[in-house]
């Protein structure tokens, strides 16, 4: 027989052994080891026994080498399929990214190397009908005295014969045994005890001659599980329909009518009393969108991406919903994808509301359990539609048909974790492996987004109308400055406190937006204009009224408010700006009759607290609710028929190109939370620039000649999409360490720039410059900024790997670390 090897990733962090492996694969196990499988191996000169995962097979290898074999396989079938490795190995390629921290992503929940595969008897009944060979026999006894649930590692400490992992597949085969995952030392699984008859075909006659006419009790519990016709009901439920004790219960299996036994249950973040969402019927746009969409699919186009530019309120929600039902028909699977763990209960309602039990849902907000057992459901098939936040995109389906991002222009699909990938690239990637739908949705695309559909990448498809032909909120922008002038200082313009007070009266509800948390934005000495900065940080902490004290949104370190200036020792200590803490507080102040309630960070901490907010929210006991960024979008109140913005200029004032971008998406976004029932919308927006184009552009409900003076100021001062963006950011503890690095960093690659003919190299590699963020968590920060084509992007990706990852020149590179991302959300 050939011999076969297999590339192996092993679980090391560190930069250099983040290579791939070559092992010999022995004899023995070349019908068994698939790619995706966990593997032992000896590494290193001392041979330790370490983990892997299998990435490749190969039939042929680099023959300088002398190479070790693999010593064990430790699944029974692999933990990851095929399209999902080549997936990571792209993203660790694409994004600069160590090969581990692009598996970490496709793995299971949790830590991958204590997941374990159990073992146990599915079906006794067809044991006693097949004739087993020894090694068989030997595996099914053990199940039988050792207990139904076994580790695949112990039963090969049992049983020592090298072919186990094919006899466990010819179990399985036969429907003998069944194989799954759990984590061992996070999240064993969850079980309850269930109730079955232990002879279906039992007649009640037969019953009351083993019961005896006189225990009532049980003859009536015996008569209700006859009901269920051959079902099994849990022991809780039983108990509680019959209004019968657990003795009783009991007495009933000292009988043998019944088997009490333990059943896996899954852990579930979805609330069993969800109602039923119809089926709404299409307006002629909506049809129109899902009718080309899938047209696209059934004709097998192979460019099968679109995005929808719908308004907010225009039924995009109902339109995927419908694909989704269409996937279903064909037998395929769905993901949708949603920005905000805040839009997942909403989103969540509607997909289960339709779809019952074939859902799933996936976010950060799980617990490690929760988290384990979705993955699993989707993983074993019991499901075909999952639903989530970013790394939803991952979720280990087979037969994917259709990825949907809602919200599609949000910064929040953008990880700032390594891998630094970006779902909707992740999600064409999985969709051209595949052969997969992507659908993007939003009401105001992101300029990149909307610059491919009008360059043919996407097909671009319009919904301007929203349900029902309700009118788009009336926006009104409100100069501060001339509110100044007539001496209010306070944070209503007279305009919101009597649209505010108007709603009240009218039992309308109100959002309030506010990008920025906290009570005062920073506080500072008016003597000496000392503020007061985190020391690991150096950025200005903001104050949290609740807890009295000064949090760093960075670092979270938390100090006491000074009551004298540490500087100059005056008292006159003062609190600027404002946060939502303080906007609620003055709330309650001005109208101390309403119900006010705030949704940021902050107060959504604990777990459902999302959920209690929205539908306290949705139930109209909250008059007022206000928030930050999780308000904006997504939410949909037909009660609602006031939204405020209280500073329409944060995201303006930044010093990052995307700032005129992100105030047209979170005011137009923020907007068409108001008038999606049948009452008319209003909106105030208050400002200090209410002549900028990005205001006045969403006063309008404009995003077509937002675009047209966005997209031109991009190509002229050379910003996405018309360019890349590589940020390198060099960070360490000694900030002289940082700058020299920096300096030595930026030369070599402009010689290796040089090197490739890169076209103006020294004007579009920038800097270095301490970062506009300086210094974060005692890390002093320096930026190198590169500016590049499409067609030169995967040139200038290998010099960067080569100068900073690779260290090509052998520079000291101790004491500092880097931070690579390619077209990053923001150049903070």
């Amino acid at each position: 027989m050939k011999k076969k090897y297999a590339q192996v990733i092993v679980d090391n962090k560190a930069t250099s052994t983040d290579k791939l492996y070559t092992y010999i694969i022995k004899s023995s196990m070349l019908d068994m080891l698939q790619e995706g499988m966990r593997v032992l191996v000896p590494f290193g000169r001392g041979n330790k026994i370490v983990k892997g995962i299998v990435v490749s097979i190969e039939e042929d290898y680099d023959n300088k080498y002398n190479l070790k074999s693999i010593i064990d396989i430790i699944d029974d079938k692999p933990l990851i399929p095929k399209d999902l490795i080549e997936l990571s190995l792209w993203m660790s390629k694409e994004y600069l990214s160590s090969y581990l921290s692009a598996f970490q992503v496709v793995l299971p929940p949790g830590n991958y190397k204590e997941v374990q595969t159990i073992v146990s008897i599915k079906d006794t009944f067809k044991l006693k009908h097949y004739k087993l060979n020894s090694l068989e026999q030997k595996i099914i006894n053990l199940l039988k005295i050792k207990g139904n649930n076994l580790k695949l590692e112990t039963i090969k400490e049992y049983i020592k014969n090298s072919n186990i992992n094919s006899a466990i597949k010819a179990l399985e085969d036969k429907g003998l045994i069944e194989t799954t995952l759990e984590i061992e030392n996070l999240v064993g699984k969850k079980y309850e005890k269930y109730v079955s008859l232990e002879n279906k075909s039992i007649s009640y006659d037969d019953m009351v001659n083993i019961i005896g006419t006189r225990c009532y009790k049980q003859l009536e519990i015996a008569k209700y599980l006859l009901s269920l016709k051959g079902e099994d009901i849990s022991l809780k439920e039983l108990m509680k329909k019959t209004n019968s004790s657990l003795s009783t219960v009991k007495a009933l299996e000292d009988k043998g009518i019944i088997n009490i036994y333990n059943k896996e249950v899954y852990r579930t973040p979805i609330k069993g009393n969800i109602p039923k969402y119809k089926r709404q019927l299409l307006t002629p746009k909506q049809k129109k969108c899902v009718d080309e969409i899938m047209n696209s699919i059934k004709g097998k186009k192979e460019d099968k991406k679109f995005l929808i530019h719908g308004v907010t309120g225009s039924g995009k929600t109902e339109i995927y919903l419908h694909l989704v039902e269409e996937m279903l028909k064909f037998g395929k699977e769905s993901i949708i994808l949603v920005p905000e763990i805040a839009l997942t209960p909403q989103t969540i309602e509607r997909f289960v509301g339709r779809f019952g039990d074939n859902v799933a849902v996936l976010h950060s907000k799980l617990s490690n359990g929760e988290r384990f057992d979705q993955w699993r459901k989707i993983k074993e098939g019991k499901v075909k539609i999952a639903v989530g936040a970013r790394s939803a995109v991952f979720a280990p389906f087979n037969n994917l048909g259709l990825i949907v991002i809602d919200e599609e222009h949000e910064n929040t699909y953008k990880s700032s974790m390594n891998p630094k990938y970006h779902a909707i690239e992740v999600a064409e990637k999985r969709c051209e492996q595949t052969g997969a739908c992507l659908i993007l949705g939003s009401a105001t695309p992101s300029i990149e987004s909307y610059y491919k559909a009008k360059n043919g990448k996407f097909k671009l498809l319009y919904l301007d109308e929203r349900i029902n032909s309700s009118e788009m909120p009336k926006v009104n922008i409100i100069d501060m400055r001339d509110e100044l002038n007539r001496g209010n200082k306070s944070i209503f313009s007279k305009a919101l406190y009597k649209a505010i007070d108007k709603n009240l009266r009218d039992n309308k509800q109100t959002i309030l937006f506010l990008n920025r948390r906290g009570y005062s934005t920073f506080v500072s000495c008016r003597q000496c204009g000392y503020v007061v900065k985190c020391n690991s940080c150096d950025i200005a902490m903001t104050y949290h009224m609740k807890d009295n004290k000064l949090k760093c949104h960075y670092c979270g370190l938390a100090i006491n408010p000074p009551n004298i200036c540490p500087v100059c020792n005056s008292k006159y200590i003062k609190y600027f700006g404002i946060g939502t803490e303080k906007v609620e507080n003055y709330t309650k102040k001005m109208f101390p009759n309403a119900v006010v309630k705030r949704m940021d960070m902050d107060t959504t901490t604990k777990k459902g607290s999302y959920e209690s907010i929205l539908k306290d929210m949705q139930n109209k006991k909250i008059d007022i609710l206000i928030g930050t960024q999780m308000v904006a979008k997504g939410l949909d109140f037909e009660n609602v028929t006031l939204v405020g913005i209280i500073a329409a200029d944060t995201s303006l004032n930044l010093p990052d190109f995307r700032g005129p971008e992100r105030t047209f998406q979170l005011i137009t976004q923020v907007a068409g939370r108001a008038g999606r029932g049948d009452y008319e919308g209003k909106v105030i927006v208050q400002t200090y620039t209410p002549e900028h184009y990005s205001i006045q552009c969403a006063k309008e409900h404009d995003y077509i000649s937002f675009y047209n003076k966005e997209i031109l100021l991009r190509e002229e001062f050379k910003y996405p999409p018309f360019v890349n963006i590589i940020s390198i950011i060099i960070y360490g503890e000694d900030q002289k360490l940082v700058m020299n690095r920096s300096k030595e960093v930026y030369k070599h690659l402009l010689n290796e720039a040089f090197d490739i003919n890169y076209k103006d190299f020294k004007k579009n590699i920038i800097g270095p410059y301490p970062a506009p963020l300086e210094k974060i968590k005692k890390n002093y920060r320096y930026q190198i900024l590169i500016k590049c084509k499409d067609d030169e992007l995967e040139d200038l990706k290998r010099i960067v790997e080569w100068v900073c990852i690779l260290n090509k020149y052998k520079l000291d590179y101790q004491g500092i670390k880097f931070n690579i991302d390619i077209n990053p959300n923001s150049i903070m």
